[in-house]
């Protein structure tokens, strides 16, 4: 057998080799010559997972250490047979611990208390409802919409044009897909009332950017970005909070992304190590933690003032910064 690796997936090295060969590449320059004879690919979101990549391979399993899968061609993978598997839920504590940094933040720089405040919550999955539970126990009013919940739950939640023009903070938790692509755009953007922050650390292209440059008075916190590594600099400066696409890049996020697929390997080629996780890595506990003590302690583990000036300051080092990022520690 013959597994290709995104060499960025932190934990790999040295699991596999014992059962395949194992070949490590730079996710975006992983090519049709390398997976020719690949029994399966190990990925991240680099590397784009199509016609022009699988034709002709003997790929039989996909495995993304990610939670997002708009990299990957989803038909094609049906059609041809080819197991697709993602690492769902597996950095959710990761993005609330980011969320809940930039709403420290935020309450800092313009001075509010969370009952002061409604929080509206686009997507109310893994991560969005982690938020939905924090935010409610620190004080902020929330209002949720997911249409494909609602529809399947009957949950109560509203229509996205009511979260806009209702809420004081907006903040995007959803796959990317076509119904979600452009999800913010310019023509609802204009019922956000003045001043209302927008968060996005789910993917870019759910809200569109021109729109997004055209609202000067909307506050916006940045984690993901249409086009990227090259993304737009004006946007980049507009923005209060800016990172490199690193919302989820916690110790225990990547170690049980890492382990998910590995466990998608030894289900699907009969390897044993079902239970393998990284050692020295601990799941985290979830714990609760009050409004004041958050704020107080926030910055030790996710210091995103640091992370947003590095980022504004080395623009065109995105996806180095992106790379190499230091993972932080879950805490709550």
């Amino acid at each position: 057998m013959k597994f290709v690796i995104d060499q960025a997936i932190p934990f790999i090295e040295g699991v596999l080799e014992p059962y395949a060969e194992v070949v490590y590449r730079r996710g975006e320059d992983i090519c049709a010559e390398d997976v020719r004879d690949a029994d399966a690919l190990v990925i991240r979101t680099r590397t784009r997972c199509n016609a022009a990549l699988l034709d002709g391979s003997r790929v039989r399993l996909i495995a993304t250490a990610t939670i997002g899968f708009d990299h990957i061609d989803l038909d094609y993978c049906r059609t041809h047979g080819i197991e697709v598997s993602t690492a769902a839920g597996c950095n959710a504590r990761g993005v609330l611990q980011w969320v809940a940094a930039t709403l420290a933040l935020l309450a800092e720089h313009k001075n509010f208390r969370p009952e002061e405040r409604t929080i509206g919550i686009v997507g109310v999955g893994n991560v969005g409802r982690l938020v939905k539970e924090y935010a409610k126990a620190w004080g902020f009013r929330t209002v949720c919409c997911d249409p494909p919940r609602e529809e399947r739950e009957h949950c109560g939640f509203v229509g996205l044009d009511e979260v806009l023009r209702t809420a004081d903070i907006v903040t995007l938790h959803v796959p990317l897909d076509d119904s979600t692509r452009h999800l913010l755009n310019h023509s609802n953007i204009a019922l956000l009332r003045p001043d209302t922050i927008v968060i996005n650390a789910s993917r870019g292209e759910v809200v569109e950017s021109e729109a997004l440059l055209l609202r000067g008075d909307v506050t916006c916190a940045l984690d993901v970005w249409e086009h990227e590594p090259h993304i737009d600099k004006r946007l980049l400066h507009k923005a209060f909070i800016a990172t490199p696409h690193i919302a989820g890049y916690s110790a225990e996020g990547k170690a049980n992304a890492t382990a998910l697929s590995v466990r998608a390997l030894a289900d699907h080629f009969g390897l044993p190590l079902g239970h393998w996780y990284p050692s020295g890595i601990s799941p985290t506990t979830p714990r609760d933690i009050g409004w004041s003590d958050m704020c107080r302690t926030i910055r030790h583990y996710c210091d995103l003032a640091r992370e947003s000036r590095e980022l504004k300051s080395h623009t065109e080092e995105f996806e180095s910064l992106r790379n190499n990022y230091h993972y932080r520690n879950e805490y709550f």
